[in-house]
């Protein structure tokens, strides 16, 4: 029996100790990284976030439209790519890779709502000037980031559109983050066990599964190649180690960050396995600048999912924002539930 059992804990801890040993000599962490968009890269530094990297298509007219990806363990400008592409040549168009990933700086520091916001912040201010506010499109978490830098800095934002925004959870953000085993990661993704929980997070059956969960549809064969090329750079790990661990949330976003934007706000969603929106009816009901549709069909990404009805929205939605009640009536849609 002793025996036995001996054998037993020695074949468990040979999995994981034989894991640490694959990523450290078999899993490659500097794969050749291609643009994640066909247009113009451009690199500067910001003051408080680095050096940033984004792409670039100064064709077209009218007010420039910056595109914000989310944040996940193989994020990048790749996840923006239909609104880029859709946009590209009609109004100029940026997308940004956000600090800790893409082609920006991936140091090994404390990741924290401030730092993203800053990073954005600086890119309004310094490489699009202080004399034009843009409208700026985000995903997921980086709504929270985006609503930030328009109560912080309120002359560089013209508009937000959140697409399937964070913090509009009904609970508390722990319960939600509880669920399908997060925090067990966050546990386990520190000290030694950091990049090979990464690892298998990055992984392409990792990557995989993620991004189908995400998509209503098949998966985006092109996105997922990239996703998993981003997540084996140098330094790639820092900053989805953080966003495991909690550390890139607000707590009470909605009182501390969306309550308090002034300018006009369109909410896309429908449903999402990585959080929800029970409490999003309430500040569209509450504030007069806010605007919510659902994109039915769709999981978390409907510019992948239904293209041509997220943009639909876009368009309608920076067209009517000098009259916000019900634009979307006008135009022959109709606000979501």
């Amino acid at each position: 029996m002793k025996r036995t059992a001996a054998a037993i804990g020695a074949g468990a801890l040979a999995a994981p100790l034989g894991w640490m040993a694959y990523s450290s000599w078999g899993v490659s962490h500097a794969v050749p990284l291609p643009p994640a968009l066909d247009a113009e890269r451009r690199v500067f530094r910001s003051p408080g976030a680095g050096r940033l990297s984004y792409y670039a298509s100064d064709r077209g007219s009218g007010r420039p439209v910056v595109l914000l990806h989310g944040v996940n363990a193989a994020a990048s400008a790749a996840e923006v790519r239909p609104i880029f592409t859709a946009l590209a040549g009609r109004r100029p168009v940026y997308a940004l890779d956000l600090p800790g990933f893409g082609f920006s700086e991936r140091a090994d520091r404390a990741y924290s709502p401030a730092l993203f916001a800053r990073a954005i912040a600086d890119f309004l201010s310094i490489e699009l000037g202080e004399d034009q506010a843009c409208d700026l499109v985000a995903l997921s978490l980086s709504s929270e980031f985006a609503a930030r830098v328009a109560v912080e800095r309120p002359g560089l934002v013209h508009s937000i559109a959140l697409v399937s925004p964070t913090g509009f959870e009904d609970g508390t953000r722990a319960e939600s983050a509880a669920r399908g085993g997060e925090a067990i990661l966050r546990a386990m993704a520190i000290g030694p066990w950091a990049q090979p929980v990464f690892d298998l997070l990055a992984s392409r059956p990792g990557i995989a599964r993620q991004l189908g969960r995400s998509f209503a549809g098949p998966v985006d064969d092109a996105l997922a190649e990239y996703a998993w090329r981003t997540a084996h750079q140098p330094g790639a790990r820092h900053a989805p180690l953080c966003f495991l661990g909690g550390a890139l949330f607000t707590p009470g976003a909605r009182a501390e960050l969306y309550d308090r934007v002034r300018q006009p706000v369109l909410v896309l969603y429908d449903t999402d396995p990585h959080g929800s929106f029970e409490a999003l009816a309430d500040t569209v009901a509450r504030r007069r600048n806010w605007r919510a549709l659902r994109i039915a069909g769709t999981r978390g990404l409907p510019q992948f999912d239904r293209p041509a009805e997220t943009m639909r929205a876009l368009d309608v939605f920076w067209m009517t924002q000098h009259d916000p009640s019900a634009p979307y009536r006008r135009a022959g849609m109709a606000t979501g539930d």
